[in-house]
């Protein structure tokens, strides 16, 4: 809490000259730079939609007189919550500042800003974190999330023409520095959440300069991005987690001037080109967290393939950012922000360059094989219950599966992917034994009590006992293709009569 936040009284100039010089927002707004029509009609869309939102918006603030979280934002379950208020927050500051939105210079907003504002810092603890009510408690990480979106607010309420207004930034800077001194020693639960930290040390550090922000990111920067071979974070989650993290790398590398941090981004949003199915939605069932087996589509990954297209001259990134902006432009309001404090964000992307749509490659580290021939679109696993799925156009099948009643473990899941001879390759093995008595050492060294909870023979049991009757199962499944059409040839040999779904 030492550190000096920028005074009420600062004039809007001198704010925007300080925060440009920190490379947060440049000295002139969008509204005011001279940006392609076509992102200027984006914007002007993503105002309206924003400003369309927030009567609802105000219909869950907490608006009860001497309420213990007066000015919060109420969840489905009646819960105030910090993430959702932050979210309000952000979505007012845009229609304040946007030149287009209906509450632009008016002081319908005011009151509900200050009492967010308020809220959120009656909601922070003495140790700046906050609580995420779904599963998270005095929670670094959530913080983290949390100043994702309010470091670009506090810069479009800091320079509002309405004194009022820039009031509440100043009540928001005091939440950030209170929330970013906690990130200084608190830790994580997941992978991405070191990324997600350092992203909010950044913005914070640009906005209030602190050296323990910055040494507080070499630590987690020190463990070494986790980025595999094939171009793929740890998680492998294509939907929610991998966009995330390559946003909070952007983040990282242009705040400090870090442009290897651009590096795995760039492998990443090139690997992804080739998840993506025809109708635009994204592979996701090699994922290891909760959007695995859910459909999705790209627009999570747009503030990266933009910023790249824009840094690198990526024409295959401009054409993805073209190809969200098209078909998902009502999924990018998270990006109005952006749009509104960073004008080059808004500049004309390079010329677009052809996507793959035709192409066969082999992931060996997601142990999954992408086939993609136009309109038709393949994917192979191991590892994974579902072996096959399939998009034609807009039809989906989104799974295939195979079960055996062996044993109680006959779900088919492939240890390996093999390619061989133009043919892709799943095999499993099972053994399904019979366990032979105790011997009678054994018995007298009280090996015999050793039994699982459920009533079944312990495993360190099993392990000890002579195997009969042993009956097995080797299932191997090929999958071929040829001009986008799939054929799928199932072999299950071994004990006889085991009954077998598809």
């Amino acid at each position: 809490m030492n550190t000096p936040l920028v005074p009420v009284g600062l004039e809007r100039r001198d704010f925007l000259k300080s925060a440009a010089a920190l490379g947060l927002v440049a000295a002139t707004s969008l509204r005011a730079a001279s940006t392609p029509s076509a992102v200027d009609e984006l914007v002007r869309e993503l105002v309206r939609i924003n400003d369309a939102g927030i009567p609802a918006l105000l219909a869950k603030q907490e608006r009860r007189a001497g309420h213990r979280w007066l000015g919060g934002q109420v969840n489905e379950y009646g819960l105030h919550v910090p993430n959702a208020t932050a979210g309000f927050v952000s979505a007012l500051a845009c229609s304040a500042d946007a030149s287009t939105s209906r509450y632009h210079g008016k002081p319908d907003l005011d009151e509900p800003l200050r009492l967010a504002a308020r809220y959120l810092l009656a909601a922070q603890h003495d140790d700046g974190t906050v609580d995420y009510y779904a599963t998270n408690f005095r929670s670094p990480p959530d913080m983290a999330f949390i100043l994702e979106v309010l470091c670009p607010a506090y810069v479009l309420l800091r320079r509002s023409e309405r004194a009022a207004v820039r009031a509440v930034g100043e009540e928001i800077g005091r939440f950030i520095v209170r929330g970013a001194d906690g990130l200084v020693t608190g830790g994580v639960h997941t992978p991405n959440h070191r990324w997600v930290v350092c992203a909010a040390l950044a913005s914070a550090h640009a906005l209030f300069p602190q050296p323990r922000y910055v040494a507080r990111i070499d630590q987690w920067l020190a463990e070494t991005v986790d980025l595999d071979p094939d171009g793929q974070y740890t998680e492998k989650s294509t939907t929610v987690y991998s966009p995330i993290v390559d946003r909070a790398l952007i983040n990282v590398a242009r705040q400090l001037h870090r442009p290897d941090l651009f590096e795995p981004v760039r492998r990443n949003l090139e690997m992804t080109l080739f998840y993506v199915h025809p109708d635009g939605e994204v592979v996701t069932e090699a994922s290891r967290r909760q959007d695995r087996y859910q459909r999705g589509s790209m627009a999570r990954y747009y503030f990266s393939y933009r910023h790249l297209a824009l840094l690198d001259g990526n024409g295959r990134f401009a054409a993805m950012a073209r190809q969200i902006e098209q078909s998902h432009a009502s999924s990018l309001l998270g990006d109005l922000s952006t749009f509104l404090t960073e004008p080059d964000f808004g500049r004309a992307l390079p010329a677009s360059a052809p996507l793959p749509t035709d192409y066969a490659k082999v992931f060996s580290y997601s142990s999954l094989a992408r086939i993609r021939r136009g309109s038709a679109s393949g994917t192979i696993l191991a590892n994974n219950t579902t072996l096959f799925s399939y998009r034609r156009g807009s039809a989906a099948l989104e799974a295939v599966r195979l079960a055996s009643a062996f044993f109680g473990k006959g779900q088919f899941t492939s240890e390996t992917l093999e390619v061989r001879d133009g043919k892709y390759i799943l095999r499993q093995e099972l053994e399904g034994p019979y366990f032979q008595p105790l011997t009678a050492d054994q018995i007298a060294g009280g090996e015999h009590v050793k039994m699982a909870p459920n009533g079944t023979l312990a495993n360190n049991s099993r392990a000890l006992r002579a195997q009969s009757n042993l009956c097995r199962l080797q299932t191997v499944v090929e999958v071929t293709e040829s001009g986008g059409r799939f054929t799928l040839a199932i072999s299950v040999r071994g004990t006889e009569d085991v009954p077998v779904a598809i």
